[in-house]
């Protein structure tokens, strides 16, 4: 695949690293097509429970390519974005959880990826902003992510002033879970996501699907939602052993059935 965009592994977590830091990160066409691929097959493989995602350089993303964005043709643009959306998918879509590390700066679709994805950690002086107004080009498809993770007046001061908002603003509004020390971000990152490795990525499946789409549901929707699949859980080999080993006071030994 290509070397924009670096694939490694290590025990039960996958990392994706943005690597085209002389353009800041850009989401160019041929990025965004090797990071939809890349999650792809780690959904297939299922060899991992968490994925994170990085960028190398100064800074996390500074969202799409605008050279992408002004072509000429009206087809060719909503190809960019229209591709762009099927890799958003595919990172709700896959059973893993999946962490932004974020450092220097994340704007645009930059902070749509850091909404997107299900855990946040910034490290500190990270600037997230969703600044397209400022150029006359509106963060459209980044507002669903920042809308979706902020309350809306918060949501609508990013994107409607295109200011930046700091790490630690970042953490008071909902948009990421950690704040890390200068040169502690990986070591955080990788502290947050062994909280999630120690358990089946069967039922870490299941609870991502639960938990991404009840949030669309009305409440009552999704409480018999929510029902329905506690009852699959519940049947699950993991969940009765996990409920043994509790009650024998062990550590379970999942079988990811």
């Amino acid at each position: 695949m290509s070397h924009l965009v670096i694939y490694e592994e290590k025990n039960d977590i996958g990392i994706i690293t943005l690597n085209n830091p002389e353009k800041r990160n850009a989401l160019t066409k041929e990025m965004i097509d090797t990071i939809r691929k890349h999650l792809e097959r780690v959904g297939e493989e299922k060899k991992v429970k968490v994925v994170i995602l990085r960028g190398e350089g100064k800074g996390f993303c500074s969202g799409h390519y605008y050279e992408d964005v002004l072509q000429e043709g009206i087809k060719d643009v909503f190809e960019v974005f229209n591709e762009c959306g099927k890799m958003f998918r595919t990172l709700k879509e896959i059973p893993q959880v999946t962490i932004a590390s974020v450092h220097g700066f994340a704007a645009g679709a930059g902070c749509q990826l850091v909404g997107a994805c299900d855990l946040a950690v910034a490290e500190e002086g990270t600037l997230f902003m969703t600044p397209g107004i400022k150029f006359g080009f509106f963060c459209a498809t980044p507002g669903v992510y920042v809308s979706r993770n902020l309350s809306r007046k918060r949501a609508a001061e990013m994107l409607f002033t295109g200011e930046p908002i700091t790490a630690e603003k970042a953490y008071e509004w909902g948009l990421v879970n950690r704040v890390a020390p200068k040169g502690k971000l990986m070591e955080v990152t990788l502290e947050l996501a062994s909280l999630v490795t120690r358990f089946s990525l069967n039922v870490i499946s299941l609870g991502k699907r639960l938990f991404h789409s009840q949030l669309d549901m009305s409440e009552i929707e999704a409480l018999e939602y929510a029902t329905n699949l506690i009852v699959v859980n519940a049947k699950m080999e993991d969940a009765k052993e996990g409920i043994k080993a509790f009650l024998e006071k062990r550590d379970p030994v999942w079988k990811e059935r």
